[in-house]
């Protein structure tokens, strides 16, 4: 498990003994002896921008302001530099409303819908390329020793994935240093958590690094590219239409991060080698066993 100097690091880390977010459900097991586990919750979260419902997302309900900051702006309905007066979240209707001071209406953008490769069905609307033309990232040096730092202590940090399964982290990282740990039963909700604790605390993208436990898809490479983050990395592998979303906006791109292993598919000029592999720890294969 992560030390206790490794978890307070974090801004935000899981809280995987919140009651609220897994349920206890009893069952039987191979050998026809009762079992009983941890499940992940899921619940509806509705979100409006002004007197508009703009989607329904089922989320572990943790974060719902942000997820709905983080989905608007991720989704283009939410420019740079909007006014945002108000977001309120009423629990019991499970509904969030961001407020913002100017107009809008987003009807055309709401009939043209992408289903995405999300584990929980993400929803894009809209052209899914549309303002990736525009993107500019920076050209940030990574260092190959943070990367090997970060994972060594993200898939040692207690959490829900390690606890119940089923679920999906995503995690704000500067340089060697995780920030902001978000989990969800899908990745784009834990991407867009992200992507609203940045927007309401103005927290720039120049100098960052995401980190997700799941597959790199266009979906993710997308939003990360969208969101100003210059490297996306993963413990998993890649699909091909995200390599080449990534080549395409100059994103580098990391996956199959395992013990001393990775594989760069894009952006690799931004990587400075400054440890060799082989004086990294072998991965205990004792963390992250639970299957998503």
């Amino acid at each position: 498990m992560a030390k206790t100097s490794d978890v307070a690091t974090y801004l935000i880390a899981p809280d995987p003994g919140n009651p609220r977010l897994t349920r206890a459900v009893t069952g039987v097991d191979h050998n026809g002896e009762v079992s009983q586990i941890s499940v992940v919750e899921e619940r509806p979260l509705t979100i409006f921008l002004n007197g508009q419902e703009i989607v329904t997302a089922m989320t572990i309900g943790d974060y719902p302001e942000y997820l709905a900051l983080g989905f608007l702006r991720n989704q283009g309905m939410l420019q740079d530099g909007e006014e945002i007066l108000r977001v309120d979240y009423d629990d019991d209707l499970e509904t969030v409303v961001v407020r913002t001071a100017s107009q809008t209406t987003y009807e055309e953008k709401l009939k043209k819908k992408t289903r995405t490769s999300g584990c929980a069905v993400g929803t894009v609307f809209g052209d899914m390329m549309e303002g990736l033309d525009k993107v500019k990232l920076p050209p940030t040096p990574v260092r190959t020793s943070w990367l090997y730092a970060l994972a060594a202590v993200i898939n040692r940090t207690p959490s829900l994935y390690l606890q119940a399964g089923a679920i999906h982290g995503t995690v704000l990282c500067h340089q060697d240093k995780p920030l902001v740990y978000m989990e969800d039963v899908g990745r784009h909700n834990a991407v867009d958590k992200i992507a609203g604790w940045m927007l309401r605390h103005q927290v720039t993208a120049d100098d960052k690094i995401l980190y997700t436990t799941g597959r790199l898809t266009s979906e993710m490479v997308i939003k990360t590219a969208m969101m100003g983050i210059p490297v996306l990395a993963s413990r998993s592998g890649f699909t091909a239409w995200g390599v080449e979303i990534a080549q395409q906006v100059g994103l580098t791109l990391i996956g199959r991060m395992r013990g001393q292993r990775f594989v760069c598919l894009a952006g690799d000029d931004r990587l400075v080698r400054d440890v060799d592999p082989g004086l990294v720890a072998v991965e205990d294969g004792k963390h992250r066993r639970k299957g998503a």
